[in-house]
């Protein structure tokens, strides 16, 4: 494992790592080679590169023909132009017939657009694949669990999308913690009375949330939510079983992502209410810090919510 700080760059030490060991992938660039940090994966491996340009849907099929080749082709950009630009060619063409394509979608979420402004922030993706089936849905939390995300999407058969940051987000886990199928770790367990599901990289300021609801005297448990709708979520139902109060965090609209997901398995298995903390309208251009704190991502702000429903 290369050195890496951000998940652009863990994405490059990833697939820059399985070519050196052998394994078959390739790296389809819709000129994203700068921005996903691979340019030296393309000098190494020109061979295992294919550059299309500003062509996401082309990007897309190209990786869809590959992968009938025995190839296991990544297609790695921003989140919004793969999963709303490219949309119908993910669908029709990858996982209509569940094809071996991988997907690397960065700049998800609010605060990884910060400065860009609303066209380069992306919180509809998750919504968007968790109605198309056959998708396998990773949201790693920190550049580590990308690294180690990008890998085991290349162990399992079937399309799969990753969502990660602008690359600028704190570290969560150990960097040699593995990316856990079991679709949910807990990371904090101060108490089950309130269990706050989250994931990704808003998950600092969850954890930072649960070090004031201590000091409050009010109890939570913080588990991250890795997988979306994955095949085995039978630990989640645990957890949603032993909390009395549920709450969801996620820098995604509030409808279709985490907190849709938790109320359908809480319907499902063991109805309760459900408070989800995520976004309601459009964002805007800012500084990373002060989106999250002025659309509701704040700890202070987190804690109020729990205390509230207590």
């Amino acid at each position: 494992m290369k050195d890496f700080k951000g998940t652009r760059e863990a994405f490059a030490s990833a697939i820059n790592d399985m070519a050196d060991e052998g394994k078959d992938i390739m790296f389809i660039s819709p000129d994203s080679l700068k921005a996903m940090r691979a340019v030296p994966f393309a000098e190494q491996y020109p061979d295992r590169y294919v550059e299309v340009g500003i062509a996401e849907q082309c990007s897309v099929d190209v990786a869809a023909g590959l992968s009938t080749c025995g190839i296991t082709p990544f297609v790695a950009t921003y989140a919004g132009f793969l999963t709303m630009r490219a949309c119908e060619q993910m669908r029709t063409f990858v996982a209509y017939p569940n094809l071996n394509v991988k997907f690397l979608g960065v700049n998800a979420g609010l605060i990884g657009g910060e400065r860009e402004g609303v066209t380069h922030q992306f919180y509809e993706d998750l919504g968007i694949l968790s109605s198309i089936p056959n998708f396998t849905i990773f949201i790693p939390a920190d550049a580590a669990q990308t690294y180690w995300a990008v890998r085991k999407a290349y162990e399992i058969s079937g399309p799969v999308y990753i969502r990660a940051a602008s690359g600028r987000e704190n570290d969560i886990y150990d960097r040699q913690a593995p990316f856990s199928m079991d679709g949910v770790t807990i990371l904090k367990d101060y108490g089950k009375k309130n269990v706050i599901f989250a994931s990704g990289f808003i998950l600092d300021r969850v954890l930072e949330a649960a070090e004031l609801l201590k000091q409050a005297g009010i109890g939570v448990t913080v588990a991250d939510v890795n997988i979306l709708h994955g095949k085995n979520p039978e630990k989640i139902v645990d957890l949603i079983k032993q909390g009395h109060k549920l709450f969801t965090v996620e820098d995604h609209n509030i409808n279709g992502g985490l907190g849709s997901y938790i109320c359908q398995l809480s319907c499902e298995n063991d109805p309760k209410s459900v408070t989800r903390i995520g976004l309601t309208s459009f964002g805007e251009s800012g500084m990373a810090k002060e989106l999250a704190d002025s659309y509701g991502f704040s700890p202070e702000n987190i804690c109020g919510i729990v205390k509230n429903n207590q």
